[in-house]
């Protein structure tokens, strides 16, 4: 098989980024379809409390995902620094205590989810009728949560020697998975909020699995022996750069769902447009999230190997690109959120609600560009508490 590293410290800057990041962004958008799929077939075929169950337990799993993300997105920046330092050993160490902590919190992560379902869907206000169903959503992917938990970690460690295809695979596969899952278990079986989560978990085992196989063939540049998984000087490195990214996405999902709780008090016109609005600007902001992606990785090979001009130049880069990107998308927004709104929604005070929302969003898809390509430099530097504050 072909070495799965790609060294970023030399060549032309934005086409190594352009080609790191294409697969980058189709996993993340893939990702975002992976997520609507278990909607989109309770709403088709199942009930409304099964619908209801599904979006709030998803929005709970979300919260944990995106913060074990951003925890793991320490093994990316710390691998980057040891391959681009050629340091094969430390990056062994930093990984084999990685696995090990996240193996632990699989296991403390389960444990809390099958015992504290039913609190935690009264604490985000499920509706009373649809409460069982949120437990039901919530205690099955949280019974697989340890398959997500290593999608993620195998993700972050080829994004942090270079590969970004293998994880655009694997989420695909897991992508085509659910879809026929839930097709089955929903559409044909009636399992409603029961067979998304089942479907959701199956397909990320199946995706796992896969992806240990295929990187049992790969040639590594690095080891990970047997006595390397114990805890090393390398964790306290690893949590020091992850922590403050998961604390991030902690907040910035906590303040998603409250934003989602003051929305809906303006009623239901309001509630579904933003509904709508945010299903869109999903998919745009995966742009701005996928340049950061990549010029973390990026950068990190180059800080590194000592090239601080080379990663200067790189922010750069990834500023142009996103801001060229981030016009059109603002034009988009602007001026035709409506049109796309009528492809989620057909009730018309919906679709002007949404379009409300895209207009006043719509030059952040501009901003945001520029802002999410300073947070790749600095996260490329290891300085993610400065990122957290920035964000």
């Amino acid at each position: 098989m072909e070495n799965t590293s790609s060294d970023f410290t030399e060549g032309r800057i934005a086409g190594k980024l352009i080609r790191f990041m294409l697969p980058i962004l189709g996993a993340l958008i893939l990702q975002a379809a992976y997520g609507a799929v278990d909607v989109l077939m309770v709403g088709w075929f199942g009930s409304t409390e099964g619908l209801s169950g599904v979006s709030t337990g998803s929005s709970i799993i979300n919260l944990v995902t995106f913060v074990l993300t951003g925890l793991a997105t320490g093994i990316t920046v710390l691998l980057g620094n040891f391959i681009g330092s050629r340091n094969t050993e430390r990056a062994g160490k930093m990984l084999g205590s990685a696995i090990l902590f996240f193996v632990i919190v699989g296991v403390v992560l389960t444990a809390a989810l099958l015992v504290f379902a039913e609190p935690i869907a009264r604490l985000m206000r499920a509706p009373e009728e649809a409460v069982s169903n949120t437990v039901s959503y919530v205690r099955i992917c949280g019974g697989g949560i340890i398959f997500i938990i290593a999608y993620n970690v195998i993700s972050c460690i080829l994004r942090g020697i270079g590969n970004s295809r293998l994880p655009l695979i694997f989420v695909a596969i897991a992508c085509v998975a659910n879809i026929i899952g839930d097709y089955v278990l929903i559409a044909i079986f009636h399992m409603d909020e029961a067979g998304a989560a089942i479907a959701t978990v199956v397909a990320q085992a199946i995706s796992v699995l896969l992806s240990l196989v295929i990187l049992r063939k790969e040639k590594l540049p690095f080891h990970i022996r047997r006595k390397g998984f114990t805890f090393s000087s390398e964790l306290g490195l690893f949590l020091k750069v992850g922590s403050p990214i998961a604390l991030q996405e902690l907040m910035t999902q906590i303040s998603f769902l409250a934003l989602i709780a003051f929305i809906n008090n303006l009623g239901l016109e309001a509630s579904g447009g933003y509904g709508v609005a945010n299903k869109i600007v999903t998919f745009v902001m995966l742009i701005p999230s996928s340049i950061m992606q990549s010029l973390s990785s990026f950068i990190a090979q180059n800080v590194g190997a000592g090239r601080e001009d080379r990663a200067k130049k790189t922010m750069v880069t990834g500023m142009a690109i996103g801001a060229g990107i981030g016009v059109f998308m603002f034009l988009l927004a602007f001026f035709c959120g409506g049109s796309i709104s009528h492809i989620f929604a057909t009730d018309e005070g919906v679709i002007m609600r949404s379009a409300e929302y895209l207009k006043g969003f719509a030059p952040e898809a501009i901003v945001t560009a520029v802002l999410f390509s300073f947070m790749g430099y600095f996260s490329g530097h290891g300085k993610t508490f400065f990122v957290m504050i920035q964000s």
